[in-house]
């Protein structure tokens, strides 16, 4: 058997390492080109541990142009592990492979197909989650299953902290299958039927907070977008800052002191300096805003946060 290995992103790296150290048969890696790989969320570094390993890397644009067709082609692989990578593969790309490529989604599937799982679970306020290992197929993400793992989400979780859950399982549930599959078997089952909708694409102009709703909602947002994403973003005397955290407040449901939506009620003030920050109105209850960055490059954070003259100021959309 010969595998490969396609991926760019974080999730993908302990899974690659697993493998490697499981002495599976992985003839090349291929992997976004630096420049490619900097325009995306989360991208990691593969050349140190393709070095370490002594694995060929190829560094590629798109993995459906004709040059990273015809390395597949030449690399005559049976299996290739698609493992943290956002280009969608076209039918000729899939065919290279002779048993098939297999993928991971981070999300129970069939439900919530389609684009950034992991952020719309957070921004929905979903109380679990997981992750799928499939056959990749034409159709995104309805190709049979190979195996699932679902996690808990905490109210402390945050897209990173989910992250490492989905790289954690893509290598325990990869290390399952291997022995399967350098046997010569295609171990997997078909989906269940489902209706439900497919997830909309997220682009970084998408994380516009509104404060005109629950504070949960906003908490929720901004622990759905901050790093390794772009992150939420608000307006604050015609300067734009991304919020990094945020911390949710006790409420009765009520909006505070009667003040509109995203006017900074005041400091939150602590012995704890990182504790710190300023408390933010929204529809129903309040956040407290504990780490912003302005788009010059300005970090506010706790204590320096806190004491920002900014009582009765509101944020804005612009």
């Amino acid at each position: 058997m010969r595998f490969g290995w396609v991926g760019f992103h974080l999730e993908g790296i302990p899974a690659l390492r697993g493998l490697i150290e499981a002495g599976a048969p992985i003839q090349a890696v291929l992997t976004l080109r630096p420049d490619v790989a900097a325009t995306r969320s989360g991208a990691a570094d593969y050349r140190s541990l393709c070095q370490r390993f002594g694995v060929p890397l190829h560094e590629i644009v798109h993995i459906n142009d004709a040059a990273s067709r015809e390395l597949l082609k030449n690399l005559a692989l049976d299996v290739v592990f698609v493992i943290g990578w956002s280009q969608l593969l076209a039918p000729e790309t899939l065919r290279t492979a002779r048993v098939g490529m297999i993928g991971a989604h981070a999300s129970l599937l069939p439900r919530n197909r389609g684009s950034a799982p992991i952020n719309w679970v957070l921004i929905r306020g979903e109380p679990a989650s997981g992750n799928s290992l499939i056959w990749l197929a034409e159709s995104v993400d309805a190709g049979d299953l190979i195996d699932q793992t679902e996690f808990p989400i905490t109210p402390y979780d945050t897209c990173a902290s989910l992250y490492d859950r989905v790289a954690a399982s893509n290598r325990d549930m990869i290390l399952r299958v291997l022995p399967r599959l350098l046997a010569g078997e295609r171990p997997g089952k078909p989906q269940p039927r489902h209706s439900g909708p497919v997830l909309a694409r997220r682009r970084p102009a998408d994380g516009l907070i509104v404060w005109d709703q629950d504070a949960s909602a906003v908490y929720n947002f901004v622990r759905a977008l901050t790093k390794p994403y772009p992150g939420a973003f608000s307006w604050l005397d015609g300067r734009r800052w991304i919020v990094w955290q945020a911390a949710l407040l006790p409420s009765d449901g009520a909006p505070p002191s009667g003040a509109a939506p995203g006017t900074v009620l005041g400091p939150l003030q602590s012995p704890l300096r990182d504790a710190c920050g300023q408390v933010v109105a929204c529809a129903h209850g309040a956040v407290a805003l504990l780490e912003i960055v302005a788009d010059d490059g300005e970090v506010l954070r706790g204590s320096r946060l806190s004491e920002q003259p900014w009582t009765g100021r509101r944020w804005t959309n612009g």
